[in-house]
């Protein structure tokens, strides 16, 4: 079966089975090893991904959703303006950065900043409710989310 989507901003396709799960269709056909393969539950987070605007388990999603949707992973993050702001906010916040939570924290906030309005305390936590981190306090990764909207405006208003 082709599935055609796109993929960090380009139009993509890809053959093969209808139930195979997006994470694997990342790292076996497109070589982004940033989402990583480990509980294929969903309950880690090392799959993190943005799909269709909200950040999500790529080891929870079958190839047929996949048609006319949109993927982000986080390679395809690094290269956006959002997470340069990220990086300010989490860095003026004090958010630590370990391999094992950074990017379902990264993709989380970008999917707060995607939407360009001013998140509330309860969005924040919301989203960030399935990111599993043991390096950051919760109340400093909202910090941090916060102070990279900040970080974001000064941007836009080219301050």
């Amino acid at each position: 079966m082709k599935i055609d989507f796109i993929l960090n901003g380009n139009d993509v396709s890809f053959e093969g089975g209808a139930r195979m799960r997006l994470v694997d269709i990342l790292r076996e056909d497109f070589g982004l090893l940033g989402a990583k393969a480990c509980c294929l539950s969903g309950k880690c987070g090392l799959c993190s991904v943005i799909f269709n605007g909200s950040v999500c388990n790529a080891c929870l999603i079958p190839a047929f959703r996949l048609r006319g949707g949109e993927v982000i992973t986080v390679e395809g993050f690094y290269d956006t303006d959002e997470y340069l702001d990220i990086k300010a906010g989490f860095g003026e916040a004090g958010v630590e950065d370990c391999g094992y939570c950074r990017t379902s924290k990264l993709l989380a906030a970008g999917s707060l900043l995607g939407r360009g309005t001013r998140p509330s305390t309860e969005e924040i936590v919301s989203t960030i409710d399935g990111v599993r981190c043991r390096c950051t306090d919760y109340g400093r990764l909202v910090d941090g989310i916060e102070k990279a909207f900040e970080a974001r405006l000064r941007r836009l208003d080219g301050k």
